[in-house]
């Protein structure tokens, strides 16, 4: 486990180390109308990962919209991909960056919008955005 304890606090936070998490690859097929803007929207409703703080779980709705470049995600492949979440301690704004990360090197998108909307904790609710726009795009 990566350990940080927080300075004024003094809470102990173990999140799963980035090399020790292994989720399951996502798998491409072609996409044969390059240089096309067609937007593809996924929503996984269940996701689920584990808080670093109370060892909870945290549950979200993983919102996904890309413009392919030359490959498209394959949707069993992301829905096991998405599953794998599920006993990793991980935060809420390293979720939705982790997913994009692996998500733009799996299939190099021409652009990536993931949102994490996760559910009410301690009367906070959370929503996360990250983004890619391939260069030169």
């Amino acid at each position: 486990m990566s350990t940080e304890t927080l300075e004024h606090s003094g809470l102990v936070v173990e999140e799963t180390p980035a090399e020790a998490f292994q989720p399951y690859p996502l798998e491409t097929f072609d996409y044969k109308y390059k240089g096309r803007e067609t937007r593809i929207s996924f929503t996984c409703p269940e996701f689920t990962a584990v808080c670093p703080f109370s060892d909870f779980p945290d549950f979200a709705t993983i919102k996904i919209e890309y413009v392919p470049n030359e490959r498209c995600i394959e949707l069993k492949s992301l829905k096991l991909y998405i599953n794998s979440f599920r006993s990793v301690k991980i935060f809420h704004e390293h979720v939705v960056n982790r997913i994009l990360e692996d998500f733009v090197r799996a299939c190099d998108p021409v652009s990536v919008d993931i949102e994490g909307d996760f559910n009410i904790r301690g009367n906070i609710k959370t929503v996360i955005r990250a983004s890619y726009l391939r260069e030169g795009e």
